[in-house]
């Protein structure tokens, strides 16, 4: 039985504080050391973040917080200019302890494309973005397969996309020679090496250790089998090491779960070294299984990667470029690695938009990202010249503030003082979101401001202006 690792749940902050320089110098951001241990052991500051400890005479006790702190998924990078971390999990649910390290997402590129087709592809997988709530959604990584077999086409399509962008690679090939082409190419960009297998794995890990790459230990369907791979890979000196159990699609799928559930419960619960590392689906699996239509293998990976992901895969490697197939992925990510203590909220205060004149509408809407975002989305979307006063609710959407106090009429009467908005305009009407309607007569009385109530949904923000305002006691 191996040793039981002690998670991050059950060390106290005075476990960390008795390492710090306990120098209360405060140049951490708060204002003790204690007060930073607390943060470290919540996973909301890094060891890094006190200048102190990071001096010569302090060696020893940064070795020291650095094994007391680290994970029982081991954190690995990879990639050079920009890099793509994967593992760094401490528990089975998010709700124990915030994830931490969101699982790239890899687009694969074959070198049976021709250079223009390559290149092309690559630009659609560095450029693809989409905005959501405030937050810029991308994917991470290009993983290079050997189709051909070729090793010289092989080299040459991996230079053909170290050309045309700086994502981290992966280099997929089970044959050391074609892969030894590719790491002569990008092996300075320190790639991640997919996969040494029980077949291949001597000369898979002397090229992991000329070149310094981490390397994927793949063992589809054969846990047992994994965990040998993985001990004779330490053996040879390689700690980078990232675990393929199998991605089966259909009727495998069940199994798949199953595998990748074992592996990170026997590093979670049981502190397991060898199955202690990172896991990596590959949701493009089900492309070469049975002959299926082109989109319901889309959908297939599409509802794969979200199940590894969910069940603790740190690395995916999809085929589908389709915004309806990767985006979903994309949000589910942001959603499932977002700390659950803290609702995503934007900065309380005054948002200007357009060109606002004296007379503009002035309205008012929560701190809680999506709904600030579908606001603003709204305004600009109806060409709207106006003020949009945020309040602070504790990151709640307006309905869920105002259920709770958290958007009450006093708190809408501060928001308009601080914001300064009375310099800016000539009248003294504010518009109040639909849903937050039975705080009209509270605010009118505490701010001294005219109430409008407007549109439940900020999508009817446009028609209302255009309607509505200025209110007809102006004219």
């Amino acid at each position: 039985m191996a040793e039981k690792k002690k998670g991050i749940r059950e060390i106290s902050p005075i476990d960390v504080y008795k390492l710090l320089p306990r120098t209360n110098c405060g140049e951490c951001g708060v204002p003790n050391c204690m007060a930073f241990a607390t943060r470290v052991v919540n996973g909301e500051a890094v060891v890094d973040g006190c200048p102190p400890i990071l001096d010569d005479g302090h060696k020893d006790a940064y070795a020291r917080l650095n094994d007391l702190l680290a994970p029982p998924v081991k954190v690995i990078t990879f990639g050079t200019e920009r890099t793509a971390t994967i593992g760094g999990k401490y528990v089975l649910q998010r709700h124990e302890f915030t994830y931490q390290f969101p699982p790239p997402i890899a687009i694969d590129v074959s070198d049976d494309m021709d250079p223009a087709s390559i290149q092309a592809r690559v630009h659609e997988i560095a450029s693809f973005s989409y905005g959501y709530i405030g937050r810029t959604l991308t994917l991470d990584a290009v993983a290079v397969r050997s189709v051909t077999g070729d090793a010289e086409r092989f080299g040459s399509a991996v230079r053909l996309v170290m050309d045309s962008t700086d994502l981290p690679l992966i280099l997929c090939s089970h044959d050391p020679e074609v892969m030894k082409a590719g790491l002569e190419t990008a092996g300075s960009k320190r790639p991640l090496i997919y996969a040494a297998t029980s077949e291949n794995w001597r000369a898979m890990a002397d090229l992991a250790v000329r070149y310094g790459c981490p390397v994927v230990a793949a063992a589809p369907g054969d846990l047992a089998l994994l965990r040998s791979l993985v001990r004779t890979l330490q053996a040879c000196g390689i700690t980078d090491i990232v675990l393929d159990p199998g991605t089966f699609g259909d009727e495998g799928l069940a199994g798949t779960v199953y595998s990748f559930t074992a592996i990170r419960k026997a590093a979670c619960r049981d502190g397991d070294p060898l199955f202690g590392l990172p896991i990596l689906g590959t949701p493009i699996a089900v492309w070469t299984g049975q002959e299926l239509g082109e989109d319901q293998n889309r959908w297939q990976e599409a509802y794969t990667a979200s199940i590894l992901m969910t069940r603790y895969a740190d690395l995916l490697i999809m085929h589908s470029l389709e915004g309806w197939t990767v985006l979903p992925q994309l949000i589910w990510r942001f959603g499932l690695y977002t700390d659950p203590r803290k609702p995503v909220s934007v900065d309380p205060g005054l948002r200007v938009f357009g060109s606002p004149g004296s007379d503009a509408p002035v309205l008012i809407t929560s701190n809680y990202a999506l709904t600030f975002f579908t606001v603003e989305s709204d305004i600009k979307s109806a060409k709207l010249d106006c003020y949009l006063i945020v309040v602070e609710t504790g990151g709640l959407s307006v309905e869920a503030a105002v259920a709770g106090r958290y958007l009450n009429a006093e708190k809408i009467a501060e928001a308009l003082r601080e914001s300064g908005i009375e310099q800016k305009i000539s009248h003294r009407y504010v518009i109040l979101p639909g849903l937050a309607a039975r705080l009209s007569g509270e605010t009118e009385e505490a701010s001294g401001w005219r109430i409008m109530v407007g549109p439940r949904d900020s999508s009817g923000i446009g028609k209302l202006i255009r309607e509505h305002w200025p209110p007809k006691e102006d004219h």
